[in-house]
């Protein structure tokens, strides 16, 4: 049976080794679309209009990555066979950012400047998100971001389209606070979404009575886990709650010697903020079955929005293949940008889309959402566990979309601020 929370309640990543190479290398060796070469015009030519796809396409992040690129392009491809945007067709440049944080931002670089792209969709990790963050902002330029985040940001030139905290993080903690216990681990990749991820969660923990009994982190691709596994037997003799930030492919080790350790579902649940049906696939479900993870959206998503979402992509990239949160707020987002496009009128002018993009509303296949002042989305929130079929069954979900709220009310240095981009007195962060 779902249990549905209430609004209120409801409120991220080297090169790995050893099993995982095997999945890497898929993610890899998929095909780039070339660029074009021709003499860019602003925003494309006369015919088509520019746009940038920043993602990695190589490195321990394009397991995820790869399929973040495929929604994209079907989005592109779907709009483009409609008819186009202001009658132009779309045309991709993409650009691999290596899961290396200069490179996306070299990379960015190259997109707004030689190729001039009127936009940009890209990024995963809060790494390579913070890397190209001041090439957009000192070039008054727009990146569309589709990956659920650590928050604590609010930029005019970003529009993020995956959770906040409040969205993702918060509400799994309630619900695990209610259903799994009050004692947790916390583990995750050695960066910006993870750190700043548990600062939250620690803070939450304690204003509702939870106890954090251990953190314990590894670098990002990392495969060592045994010294974490071994802490997590000390600091849980009898078992707790484990909750995952870890990104990438360090989710392969981590699960199979989670496994091997016996630290089962039963006793050891474990929620995951990173992993979605893309992952169960390659990681593979017998290590994950019984596990969590939060999201705004499955694939089990019982709508006709996301059975023609699915059948399409299904239709294009095989059978074989599965969709999940990240995909889907980065084939939303494609949508969204054209919506704003043809509001303005025009795809060059960057901050007439800006602001026409506020406000957008949106039936994607999780549900709907809406384009708020602080250029996040309201979104429906829902927590999956992981079947023997390798998709989530959900367990709650809110019964209407949720407001985003990226300053964080839990994290004493953020709470009572506020983000509101349609009003200058305001902007990325007030006093609320």
């Amino acid at each position: 049976m779902t249990h549905r929370l209430g609004r209120r309640k409801f409120l991220l990543y080297g090169t790995a080794a050893l099993g995982s190479s095997i999945l890497l290398k898929a993610c890899t060796e998929a095909n780039v679309p070339e660029t074009d070469a021709a003499t860019p015009e602003a925003g494309g030519g006369v015919d088509t209009i520019k746009v940038g796809i920043l993602h990695s396409l190589s490195g321990t992040m394009a397991i995820s990555e790869q399929s973040v690129v495929d929604a994209e392009q079907l989005a592109i491809e779907e709009i483009n066979n409609a008819g186009g945007v202001l009658g132009k067709k779309i045309e991709a440049v993409v650009e691999d950012g290596a899961s290396d944080w200069p490179t996306f931002a070299e990379k960015a670089r190259k997109l707004i400047d030689r190729d001039q792209v009127a936009t940009v969709f890209g990024c995963w990790t809060s790494a390579s998100r913070k890397a190209v963050l001041p090439v957009f902002e000192t070039s008054g330029h727009m990146l569309w971001y589709p990956v659920q985040y650590e928050g604590q940001e609010c930029s005019k030139n970003i529009f993020y389209t995956g959770a906040a905290p409040n969205q993702q993080i918060e509400p799994a903690v309630d619900w695990l606070l209610e259903n799994k216990g009050q004692q947790f681990f916390l583990v995750g990749s050695d960066y910006v979404f993870p750190r700043t991820a548990n600062t939250i969660i620690k803070a939450q923990l304690e204003a509702k009575g939870g106890q954090t009994v251990g953190e314990d982190y590894i670098p990002l691709g990392g495969t060592e886990v045994t010294a974490i596994i071994t802490k997590i037997q000390a600091a849980l003799p009898d078992g707790g709650v484990i909750f995952n930030t870890l990104n990438g492919d360090s989710n392969v080790a981590f699960f199979k010697q989670m496994q091997g350790a016996g630290l089962t579902p039963d006793r050891y649940p474990t929620m995951s903020v990173s992993i979605a049906e893309e992952e169960v696939r390659a990681i593979g479900t017998e290590y994950l079955k019984g596990h969590y993870a939060a999201w705004n959206y499955f694939q089990s998503v019982n709508s006709p929005e996301n059975q023609k979402f699915v059948e399409a992509f299904k239709a294009k990239y095989g059978q074989n293949r599965v969709t999940n949160d990240p995909m889907e707020a980065a084939y939303i987002m494609v949508y969204l940008w054209k919506q704003a496009v043809e509001q303005a009128g025009s795809a060059d002018d960057i901050e007439a889309v800006r602001k026409a993009a506020v406000g957008q509303t949106l039936q994607a296949p999780g549900g709907l959402v809406t384009l708020q002042n602080n250029h996040h989305l309201s979104k429906t929130v829902r927590i999956g566990e992981i079947g023997d079929d390798g998709m989530f069954k959900i367990v709650s979900e809110t019964p209407a979309p949720v407001d985003p709220i990226p300053w964080n009310q839990y994290v004493a240095d953020t709470k009572g601020y506020s983000c509101d981009w349609s009003d200058p007195s305001k902007g990325g962060k007030y006093m609320m």
